[in-house]
C-alpha cells in the first residue's frame, strides 16, 4: 500500500445517480474518492481492483491505502472512524476506463459508462462548486427560459468575468514588473554612452570650445569639459550615463547657439 498518512481536511458524501460516494479534500490539496464505494456502486471486487491499482504505477502513485475517515452515519455524533483506500479524482477516469465492460454484469454496464464519462467531474465539482449530486435534468433546466435559469446563467457569467479580470490583472502586474525591470536596467547609471555617442559628445564639446575661444582668445577645451562634467556629475565624457545622452547634447547645442547663433552639430 501507499503512504497512509493522508490528512483529511474536508469530507463529503456525493450522490452520483443514486450511489453514495465518499470524497475528501486532503491537506495535500488533492481530492480523493473511496475505492470501496466506487467498487460497491459498480459491483466490482474491491480486492481485485486494489491489486490492479498497485500493478499500474500511475494509479499506485495516486492511491492512499489507509486514510482514516468518519462514516456518514457517525458524522456529527462523536462516533468512530473507518479506514478506507482512496484514489485521487484526477486519475479516476483512468481507473474506470481500465475496467472492461465485459467484466461487469449487463445491468451494470450503463452505470459504468456513466461513471467513466462523469464521475471525476462531479466529484471535483463537489468541492469546487458545492455540487453534491449529478442531476441528469440540470442541463435541460438551464435550457429553459425561466427566471431561475436566467439568474443562474447571469451568475455564471459574472463568475467567469471575475475570473478573467483576475487573470488579466495578474498578467498586467507581471508586465508592469517586467517593464520596471527594463526601465531600471536602462536607467542604471553604470550603463554609459556607446562609443558612437561618446564621439558625438566629444565633437560637440570641440565646437563649443572653438566658438568660446574665439571670444576669449584662450584655449577653452578644459573649461567646456569641466562645465559638462560638473553639470552631469561625471569625471569623463565617456562616463556619461546613456539615459542622459540627449540631455547632454541639448546642453552643448544650446550653449553653442548662444555663442554664435548657429547649429554646427
Amino acid at each position: 500500500m501507499n503512504d497512509t498518512s493522508l490528512t483529511v481536511v474536508e469530507q463529503r458524501e456525493v450522490n452520483f445517480y443514486g450511489d453514495e460516494l465518499t470524497a475528501v479534500r486532503a491537506a495535500d490539496g488533492h481530492i480523493y474518492v473511496s475505492i470501496r464505494h466506487l467498487c460497491d456502486a459498480l459491483g466490482l471486487d474491491r480486492a481485485a481492483q486494489v491489486r490492479r491499482i498497485n500493478r499500474q504505477e500511475i494509479l499506485h502513485d495516486a492511491y492512499k491505502g489507509g486514510a482514516i475517515l468518519t462514516p456518514p452515519s457517525q458524522k456529527g455524533v462523536g462516533g468512530g472512524t473507518q479506514q478506507l483506500g482512496l484514489i485521487r479524482v484526477d486519475v479516476v477516469p483512468l481507473f474506470l476506463t481500465g475496467i472492461s465492460l465485459k467484466s461487469v454484469r449487463d445491468e451494470i454496464r450503463p452505470k459504468l459508462e456513466r461513471f467513466q464519462r462523469e464521475a471525476a467531474k462531479v466529484l471535483w465539482e463537489a468541492f469546487q462548486a458545492g455540487r453534491l449530486t449529478a442531476d441528469v435534468d440540470f442541463d435541460a433546466l438551464l435550457a429553459q427560459d425561466s427566471p431561475e435559469a436566467q439568474a443562474y446563467k447571469m451568475a455564471q457569467a459574472v463568475l467567469q468575468l471575475a475570473r478573467n479580470q483576475l487573470l488579466m490583472r495578474a498578467q498586467l502586474v507581471d508586465h508592469e514588473h517586467r517593464l520596471e525591470t527594463i526601465e531600471a536596467q536602462l536607467g542604471d547609471t553604470g550603463r554609459n554612452v556607446t562609443p558612437d555617442q561618446a564621439s558625438q559628445v566629444s565633437q560637440a564639446v570641440k565646437a563649443v570650445a572653438l566658438a568660446l575661444g574665439k571670444k576669449t582668445g584662450r584655449n577653452e577645451f578644459g573649461a567646456v569639459y569641466g562645465e559638462l562634467y560638473r553639470k552631469f556629475g561625471i569625471t569623463g565624457y565617456k562616463m556619461l550615463p546613456a539615459r542622459r545622452f540627449d540631455e547632454a547634447m541639448k546642453f552643448l547645442t544650446d550653449w553653442h547657439e548662444n555663442l554664435i547663433g548657429t547649429l554646427p552639430f
